[in-house]
């Protein structure tokens, strides 16, 4: 029988690894969210259904959740069922209630917790929907400017982030002012999602996507389409530079954000470090690969930096300076790893 966790653990395998080691309602309010979030980003993402018919289906997602109907639910399956190669990410398309059901038995503020996250998540698939061509156009589009790559990044990155923050907040007494724990685990949020943008470079520009501006790419004589070209990447080396040092600044944050959750919460503490700790090892691996461009050089860490991590972490736990020092060492690395 399907759970919860076996989904998460087979559609997000870093995910996954942080959360079994947080308490039961607080991995439970977070596995829901994301898992959620997933769902509609299948909607999204569907070739099955045109760019409008998912529009449609993202708009009316969250209200889904809030005032299921089951006319509904069914018409949505028929639509999408299908759309993924990956038997778990399938198994969530029709598993809806199983999540519902979940959600169901939530606090009233995990519910808006949640609620609020899918939201700025759905803003961002809309987004993408509404911005960016059809996948199969053969056309490519950049997002006009910084602030709009900046926006994207806080919806699709730096909500999340904000989400996982109160989900602390409402378990944890940290050592910092509610707003500015917040605020940095915002930062955080917007870390990670850069990371992911700069990584799915190549496959996103094949489906019409390209997120970094417009303004800046013209600066090096630049277009969006210009990018499908992996002879580009040396000329696209400046502004791929740029956004890996703004998630590395925005990264800085999580050494006060760390430092805040008491030493008494171990778990809380992991769950932190860890994803932050990869992001920084996933943007060193992404400022040496010369040929960014090229779809047939995805950057990922191996496995084997995720376990070290891991076998690493107690100490990390007890010391901040010692996750400080490590977190430092990464984000001004200048070898490959």
């Amino acid at each position: 029988m399907t759970d919860l966790n076996e989904l998460l653990k087979h559609t997000s395998r870093s995910l996954y690894l942080s959360a079994r080691l947080l308490p039961t309602d607080v991995r439970d309010t977070f596995c829901i969210a994301y898992l959620l979030c997933r769902y509609a980003d299948s909607i999204a993402d569907t070739s099955l259904i045109s760019s409008d018919k998912r529009l449609h289906w993202i708009h009316k997602f969250p209200n889904m959740i809030l005032h299921p109907n089951a006319k509904d639910q069914e018409l949505l399956l028929q639509e999408i069922s299908g759309s993924s190669a990956n038997i778990y990410e399938e198994k969530l398309l029709h598993n809806f209630n199983l999540c519902l059901d979940a959600f169901n038995r939530l606090t009233t503020f995990q519910k808006e917790t949640i609620i609020e996250v899918v939201h700025a998540v759905c803003d961002g698939m809309r987004l993408d929907l509404e911005v960016f061509p059809d996948e199969n156009s053969a056309q490519v589009r950049a997002l006009n400017d910084t602030k709009e790559l900046e926006h994207y990044c806080h919806l699709m990155g730096g909500a999340p982030g904000v989400f996982w923050s109160k989900l602390i907040l409402s378990h944890v007494h940290v050592d910092l002012p509610e707003e500015e724990f917040l605020s940095l685990g915002k930062d955080i949020g917007d870390a990670e999602q850069i990371v992911n943008i700069l990584r799915d470079l190549p496959r996103d520009l094949r489906i019409g996507r390209c997120y970094f501006p417009d303004d800046e790419l013209k600066k090096y004589d630049l277009s969006a389409q210009d990018l499908l070209d992996p002879a580009n990447s040396a000329r696209f080396e400046p502004i791929k530079q740029k956004w890996i040092a703004w998630g590395r600044n925005k990264l800085q944050s999580a050494k006060k954000y760390f430092s805040a959750i008491p030493k008494t919460q171990p778990a809380h503490r992991a769950a932190v470090a860890w994803p932050v700790l990869w992001a920084g090892d996933t943007l060193n691996k992404i400022s040496q690969e010369p040929n960014l461009l090229d779809p047939a050089r995805r950057v990922k860490i191996p496995r084997s930096r995720i376990y070290a991590t891991m076998l690493l972490t107690p100490p990390v736990l007890l010391c901040n300076s010692l996750f400080n020092y490590g977190l430092e060492k990464k984000l001004s690395a200048k070898k490959d790893l």
